[in-house]
């Protein structure tokens, strides 16, 4: 017997369904909140929870007889791959190009027409500030708060099967 992943309850036959971009394994109940995924006969090694985004969007209405997205290991462009971040020195930015303009924290809040307790908390370094209050203090301060997104092309390290591991990625503060 096996557990519906949705529900709790025991099951003699899951059935597979996707439901909010999740491919989980419930009983017939829950089965009607999803989409069935009909998985292939010859798909041995795959996990219950993959990541390989290449699907057959005919499939599922088709019967299931798309084909499986083959063996390649690399993963095609996400959208946080574009994102610009948050620089870590935000804090010390905002503060600097502040004091720059002798303006103190409730004069800064006031022309942004935002709280003086969010320029605060921002200078602190106890919150990131959100879009619209980053764009704000950009124009006002003149500074740049973001930087480019992570290019995973830089990556070009890894064992002899191509595969990376935590040995290739972390740094020991100890070195």
């Amino acid at each position: 017997m096996v557990q519906c992943e949705m529900c709790g309850a025991e099951t003699d036959s899951p059935t597979t369904v996707k439901i909010e971009g999740a491919e989980i394994d419930v009983c017939d109940d829950c089965a009607e909140f999803g989409t069935e995924v009909r998985q292939p006969a010859s798909e041995s090694t795959s996990t219950k929870y993959s990541t390989d985004s290449s699907e057959d969007g005919a499939s599922a209405s088709s019967g299931g007889s798309g084909s499986s997205g083959g063996g390649s290991t690399s993963r095609g462009p996400d959208m946080f791959d574009d994102m610009e971040e948050v620089v870590q020195d935000y804090d010390e930015r905002i503060r600097s190009a502040r004091e720059a303009t002798d303006m103190s924290q409730e004069d800064l809040a006031k022309e942004l027409n935002e709280k003086a307790s969010l320029i605060r908390k921002l200078e602190h370094g106890s919150m990131l500030p959100s879009d619209s209050v980053q764009s704000k203090l950009e124009r006002r301060l003149d500074i740049t708060l973001t930087e480019g997104g992570v290019d995973d092309t830089e990556w070009e390290g890894g064992s002899a099967s191509g595969e990376y591991t935590l040995g290739d990625v972390v740094q020991r503060k100890d070195s």
